[in-house]
């Protein structure tokens, strides 16, 4: 469980769901927005998210929740299968509460959501990548083609690294996001992979986000 600080939670609806948007910012290509997920994880498991003192292994200066000096932090993830391969940015919580994603401009780039675990650790770490955005491709665009089974590797800034294998995944309706599920409290090492999926809707936003659910062997 995430320590609590003096910060008030925001109304117990704003964390119903984690969400990446998407839109259609051409006619051809589709885009994962960066609008804020809707909402963040439960109350249980990172409705606050501490400050804490910046360390030197810090790799995004847009992180508002900093991994001490003393823990090792997430910098890499690759899955060998799909020819995936990036750097790892920090994602914490936006102003109004939900969860930061990339910024379209860094749409090659993954980002490792500070409030929960870190990979390799008990708990469920999460890593959030666009599937497209107005810049074309994005990271996790063929993400859609992981088979159970599939080896994910994440490499720490003191050079170790976490093998987990991937047990499944789970397309869902945007509306229908299960966040227990997800950012839930488990004593196993596990790892989730969330973009975005579906067909779009009348408003160009796919209807739909894929989650990768892994957990370390």
């Amino acid at each position: 469980m995430t320590r609590t600080t003096g910060r008030r939670a925001p109304a117990r609806r704003r964390y119903a769901r984690p969400l990446l948007l998407c839109a259609v910012l051409t006619t051809t290509v589709g885009a994962c927005a960066t609008e804020g997920a809707r909402s963040a994880p439960p109350a249980a498991t990172a409705s606050h998210v501490p400050a804490r003192d910046p360390g030197p292994d810090s790799t995004d200066s847009r992180d508002p929740a900093r991994v001490p000096a003393t823990k090792a932090a997430p910098v890499r993830v690759s899955v060998p299968s799909l020819g995936i391969d990036s750097e790892l940015m920090r994602l914490g919580l936006n102003p109004d509460g939900t969860v930061e994603v990339p910024p379209p401009d860094k749409g090659m780039t993954a980002g490792w959501y500070t409030g929960n675990a870190r990979p390799g650790e008990p708990g469920a770490a999460v890593i959030i990548g666009h599937n497209d955005t107005r810049f074309g491709r994005a990271v996790f665009h063929d993400l859609k083609g992981i088979r159970k089974g599939a080896a994910v590797d994440v490499r720490d800034s003191r050079g170790g690294s976490v093998r987990f294998t991937v047990t499944g995944t789970e397309t869902v309706d945007k509306d229908a996001f299960p966040t227990e599920k997800v950012y839930g409290a488990t004593r196993e090492r596990t790892l989730r992979l969330i973009t975005c999926d579906g067909a779009f809707d009348a408003a160009g936003h796919p209807v739909d986000n894929l989650i990768v659910y892994a957990v370390a062997r």
